[in-house]
Order: structure tokens, then sequence, then C-alpha cells
């Protein structure tokens, strides 16, 4: 896999635990300016998960992405991980 497709399977993964950092913080929160923290961090990991699957799909679109590769490199980052 291309070093820059690698880039944006790793961006997919960290909008995930943007995400669900957000989704906790939120739900974990005592004060509004906690509440706006954790809104502006779920707005922005859309964004960039938006951008990311446009740019992966002009990746497929070329011809450099492959669906393999993608999955044995998740599987290596989990295990690298503990997970």
């Amino acid at each position: 896999m291309r070093p820059c497709s690698l880039h944006i399977v790793k961006t997919l993964q960290l909008v995930e635990e943007m995400i669900a950092l957000a989704d906790q913080g939120d739900s974990d929160r005592e004060d509004n300016g906690c509440g706006i923290l954790f809104g502006v961090l779920r707005d922005s990991a859309f964004k960039l998960k938006k951008l990311a699957e446009n740019e992966k799909h002009n990746h497929i679109r070329k011809g450099w992405w492959s669906d393999e590769e993608t999955q044995e490199f998740t599987k290596t980052l989990k295990n690298s991980d503990g997970g």
C-alpha cells in the first residue's frame, strides 16, 4: 500500500477515536465549557472523516487502494496497540 494511502487509513482510525472521546467527554461533562470543547472535537472529527473518505475514493479510482492491504495494515496496527 502506498504511504499516502496508509496515512488516510490512520486518519480514519484517528477520527473514530476522536468521535468516541467526544461522546464520552460529552456524557461525563460537568459544565458548558466542556460541552463546547467536545462539540468542537466531534464536528472536527466529522469534517476530517469526510475529507479522508473523499481522498480514499480518489485513491480507489486511481487504482492506488487495496482493501486487502488495508485489512492487513489495520490488523498490524491493532496488534501493535495490544487490541
